[in-house]
């Protein structure tokens, strides 16, 4: 299952997603379950998995990791024979597993430890000009080389992937909430000041991790399982 058909559309409550709304930079058109056709918005899908607050991702996770992908590849890709692009891809990411923060005493089976291959929002291309656009997922990082993620990862019969929207969180330089977002790079000043314009019961883990460590990750994930999560 593609990764753009797992992020869910929650816009109100992604501080990100306020900030670039009140920058005034969402304007793309949806483009059916694939995102957006270009960069500058991201659309509303719904999550397969509840992924926003820690106790999300202890129920519904195998793994909880922070991992770098190192390249990527284009798959799946779909022609079209008539509009105004000529052909749609996928890309195949593979990702160093940096640490893994959570692993589910349920769903042991399966180690992400030595890495693994995600599928992620690809590419759209422009059959007059050649021009290639990039694909954008949900609400959501579009997961590109050169930067590094806090991802709450479960296996399906389509491989890994993560839970839904909530649960791929930019995390470059180990800080939470700082790096790409939606085929955009932000800083964690950028995220904070578009938390004024969001919901302020939000409880969201990515809320949480704003500029901290993986150490506030990890202690946030220890205490939602030893709730009865």
């Amino acid at each position: 299952m593609p990764l753009n058909r797992n992020f869910g559309g929650r816009i109100a409550g992604r501080p990100a997603v306020a900030f670039l709304a009140f920058a005034g930079v969402i304007g793309a058109v949806l483009v059916g379950q694939g995102g957006l056709d270009t960069v500058v918005g991201c659309g509303m899908i719904s999550d397969d998995y509840p992924s926003q607050t820690a106790k999300d991702w202890v129920t519904h996770a195998d793994q909880v990791v922070i991992a770098t992908p190192e390249r990527e590849e284009e798959t799946n890709r779909q022609d079209f024979k008539s509009g105004q692009y000529a052909y749609r891809t996928d890309r195949t990411v593979t990702f160093r597993t940096d640490n893994v923060l959570w692993t589910s005493p349920k769903r042991p089976e399966r180690s992400v430890s030595k890495g693994f291959d995600m599928v992620a929002p690809g590419w759209q291309v422009y059959r007059e000009s050649g021009t290639r656009i990039k694909r954008t997922a949900s609400n959501a990082p579009r997961l590109e080389t050169g930067h590094t993620y806090l991802l709450a990862l479960r296996w399906t019969d389509d491989g890994w992937t993560v839970l839904g929207e909530g649960a791929a969180v930019p995390f470059d330089d180990g800080v939470g909430d700082q790096g790409e977002w939606c085929g955009r790079v932000l800083t964690k000043e950028d995220i904070a000041r578009g938390e004024r314009f969001s919901r302020k019961d939000d409880d969201s883990l990515e809320k949480a991790v704003l500029g901290q460590d993986a150490n506030a990750a990890k202690r946030a994930l220890d205490e939602a399982e030893g709730s009865g999560a």
